[in-house]
This record gives C-alpha cells, structure tokens and sequence, in this order.
C-alpha cells in the first residue's frame, strides 16, 4: 500500500474550505505538530506548514485544502493542497509524454513504530526485487504446427499505470505497484487516501530526487492528491491503461463498473474476512501468538487482519483463556514510541465503527469476553477485543469491520470448517494449525480453503514480497508484488514469425 521511517501518526484529514493555503492564521501555524521540537524531523523529510499536493516534474495544486490530524491524540500534523480537475488534467498529460521517454528505458497512519518501519522497508524490498526480476521478464518461444515457423510471446508495457492507495499502507502497497510498473516499462500516477497525504507527498519527494538525479522526466512517477473526484476521473479516463486500486469492496465495485464501461484494465485488492482455523492437534504456542498479531496488529486495520478465529471444541476454552492472558500484556500507548505494541485506529469515524460492530454482536448473541470500550486516553484508541457465542454464519462475522475485534468460534469436524472458512464473500487470506499432512494438502486442494492467500501454522496477516498478494470473490481477484504479478502490469502479443520461403498455413487449410 508509506509509513514514515519514524511515523508519528498516520494521518487523519479534515476538509478545509476556510482561508487559502498561504494565509493561515499564525495562532494556527503554531499549534501544528510540523513546528513542534520533537516532530522537526517530519520538515527532514520535505515536508512544511503547507504541502503542495500535486507533482508532475513540479510540485502545485489548486484544490481543496485539507489538514492531516494525529489518530494517537488528534491535533493536526500540517495541511495539503489537493489536486483540481485541471491539475488532474495536466498531470495526465505530462505522464503520458514521461512514457514515450520511460517505455525505453528498461525491457499518516497511526501505526506502530515498528510497523512504520517494517512497511518502508517493505518498499525498499520490493525495489530490489524488481530490479532483479527486470532482467527475467519474457515470452515463451512455442514450437510452430508449421515448418520454419516460429511463435514469440511478446511482452509490453500497458502505457500509464494509477494508482489508488488506501490509509492502512500508504507505503508498502504504492511500492508493489510502483516498482513492478516501472521496471515494466510503465509510468504511475498516484492518489493516495486524503487522510494519508502527507505521506504520498514525502515519499514522492524522495522518488523526485532520484528521477531528478537519473535526468528523467518527474512524470515518470506522477502524484494527484485529492479525493473521490480525481479516483473517479482516474477510473473514468481511457488514458489510463491500469488502474490498480486498494481499498473497500464497496467502492471497489463502482471503480470496477466505471473502468469496465470503457473496456479498461483493472488491478482489485478490496476487503477480507480472514479466517485462522485452530484443530485439536494444533501447537497452542504456534496458535495464540499467531492469533494476537494476525487480530491486534495495526489495531486490526489491515486487509489480511484476522476476524474469525475457529477453535477445536476440545481446545475453545483453553485458547479463549490464553489469549485473554495475552491480550491483557499488550503494551499500547504512542505510536512512535519503540516499546509499543498497540495504537489508536485511524479516525474518530473508525471507532463509532467499532461501538457499532460491538453492539450489533451483542444483539446476535455474541459475549464480549475481552475488551469492548473505547479507551479513557487522547487519541482514538479502543480496547482490543474477543467475542464468543456467535453462530458462524452471524450477519456481523461476515462483515468486515476495520478494527481490532475477533470472533471465536468452536467446531467439530473438518468438513464444517472448511466450509464456515469458505462462506464469507471475501477471500483474501486464511490459515489452519496442525500437524496433519493429509489436512494440510486437503487444505491447500480444491475442496479447502477458498482464498488467495491460503497458510498454514502461521497468521494471516504478514505476506512477503516474493510471493503474489491478493484474493478472490469480493476481494477483486488482484495480483500484486511478487510470482508472475507483472503480468498484471503489461501487454500480450502473440507473433509469429515466418523464417522460410514457402506460405504454410495453419491447420493444413489450402487457399488455392
């Protein structure tokens, strides 16, 4: 989906439509996080006071002003002026000429420090990865039904590749589509979630310098900050050749519907309802850990977070016991602070989501066994929470709700599991615990588990790079990052090549 290295916050944004960028009151200047001592390190990373959002080889924007907050306590951070239509317009332009000149080149989050890191990282790998896998894309040589004849699978570039990243990876998913696209042969336009915007504009900063340091052209990675009128000019334009978007199945569906009426291309990661499946013969030492990191992990906002949890009934109440235990040692506080485990969630909106999810699992028959509240703390922190009791095919078990709450469950046989795993519309991302060679493959076959990501003795959440990310049914059937995910990224010609002096033609026909 970046984090800063240092991620104070990811950030939550609030419309402005008060006095222009460049006549903020001072009073107002002065209460943002961006002028206070122990955040000059964000002004390191490019960053001021006011942010243009819009950068296609100069940075502008004539937009709406929008103003980033801290989810850890909810004061601004900085402001950011977003992309108009006519800055959209321009953008396309310049990034189309960029590829005439690219396609030759080459054949404010909120989460923890630790997380931060391990997402900026993330891109770094998959940079590295590319770079690699520059020197190994191709077509096969296929043997020709007719002598001295040859079939070539060519490869190309689709052209101008946008982007559309979510608030949960503002980071790592913009660096799987970016370093694949490129090294494809592709140029990218970018829309990042208007609550992370501080975040695209950094990152693009450090991408300009280095196009500016190769003598390329800025458009080469281009940038469009802005909100549901630049995602929908970018789904609705037939100068873009791909458009990759993460984010809701809801919203996914009308960017599939809006890029389909043009007969576009389109790259889908939209929700999960992920699913860790725990049997009698688990390793529990495997199993809790796993459980906690897969359901509490950047307060439960990631695609793969883990929301149902399938216990043995010969094992429910000692897990529930455990992770009780190991909830109740969660270290939370300051998302930038080391030592943390556990931040707020995203917005204020984020947690009227989580009351309402809480209640509505009460009214079904849920008990809340840990958790439940909304921390008495700054910021927008909820308690981390189980629930049990609820039946598996509860209305609000197979919604998924962006926040750390986790359904247990009990089961009987394999057969049922499978199938409770398989009955929620998304399929992202799904893991079983056992020791069981035959359960195992029978897991990974055709009659098990459903989903794009299927594991096994490991969490849910935590996909490496080297492989493809993404799932099928509602979760849109995207591929990103490692495998043959490329593919996603480029054109497909079939040639064939006459190399003789006769005029065979295929299938023996004569045409005499």
């Amino acid at each position: 989906m970046w984090y800063f290295a240092r991620a104070p916050c990811v950030n939550a944004a609030k419309n402005s439509k008060l006095l222009g960028l460049w006549n903020r009151p001072a009073a107002f200047m002065s209460t943002l996080l961006i002028n206070q001592p122990q955040y000059t390190w964000l002004k390191d990373l490019g960053l001021r006071e006011e942010n243009e959002g819009v950068y296609n080889g100069s940075w502008g924007g004539q937009g709406e002003v929008i103003t980033t907050y801290c989810p850890a306590n909810n004061e601004p951070i900085a402001r950011v002026r977003q992309a108009s239509v006519a800055d959209y317009e321009e953008t396309i332009k310049k990034a189309r000429e960029a590829w005439k000149v690219w396609a030759d080149v080459s054949l404010e989050m909120g989460k923890i420090l630790v997380e931060g890191v391990g997402e900026v990282q993330e891109y770094v790998d998959i940079c590295d990865y590319a770079v690699g896998l520059s020197r190994m894309i191709g077509g096969p040589i296929l043997p020709s039904e007719r002598p001295g004849h040859a079939l070539i699978e060519q490869w190309n570039p689709v052209g101008l590749v946008g982007i559309i990243t979510a608030f949960n990876f503002p980071v790592a998913v913009y660096g799987w589509n970016n370093a694949i696209a490129m090294i494809t042969g592709n140029v990218c336009l970018w829309k990042g979630a208007p609550t992370t915007s501080l975040v695209s504009v950094a990152v693009t900063k450090i991408i300009a310098k280095v196009l500016e340091d190769n003598k390329l052209p800025g458009a080469i990675c281009s940038l469009t900050c802005g909100g549901a009128d630049i995602g929908t000019a970018m789904a609705k334009d037939e100068r873009v050749n791909l458009l990759s978007f993460t984010g809701s199945t809801q919203v996914g569906k009308q960017v599939a519907f809006m890029v389909q009426e043009r007969f576009g291309r389109s790259l889908l990661e939209l929700g999960g309802n992920n699913a860790i499946i725990a049997f009698e013969d688990a390793d529990l030492s495997l199993v809790v850990p796993s459980a906690l990191f897969a359901a509490v992990g950047t307060a439960g906002q990631r695609c793969t977070t883990a929301r149902r949890l399938f216990l043995h009934e010969n094992i429910h109440d000692d897990v529930v016991n455990r992770l009780k235990k190991a909830y109740a040692q969660i270290r939370v506080g300051n998302p930038w602070d080391s030592n943390v485990l556990y931040g707020p969630l995203h917005t204020k909106q984020s947690v009227s989501m989580f009351l309402g999810a809480v209640e509505e699992a009460k009214k079904e028959g849920g008990t809340v066994v840990y958790g439940g509240k909304v921390m008495d703390r700054p910021g927008n922190y909820v308690e981390p929470t189980i629930v049990t009791g609820l039946a598996h095919d509860a209305s609000i078990a197979h919604t998924e709700t962006f926040a750390p709450i986790l359904y247990v469950f009990k089961f009987k046989t394999e057969e049922e599991v499978f199938a409770w795993n398989n009955e929620v519309k998304q399929g992202l991302s799904s893991s079983i615990f056992t020791k069981d060679l035959g359960r195992i493959f029978r897991w990974l076959g055709p009659k098990g588990s459903d989903c794009g990501i299927v594991n096994v003795n490991i969490p849910t959440s935590g996909a490496e790079i080297g492989g493809a990310f993404g799932g099928e049914k509602h979760t849109g059937g995207g591929r990103e990052s490692g495998s043959d995910a490329w593919k996603q990224y480029m054109r497909r010609s079939t040639c064939t090549i006459n190399y003789s002096k006769d005029l065979p033609l295929a299938q023996g026909i004569k045409f005499q």
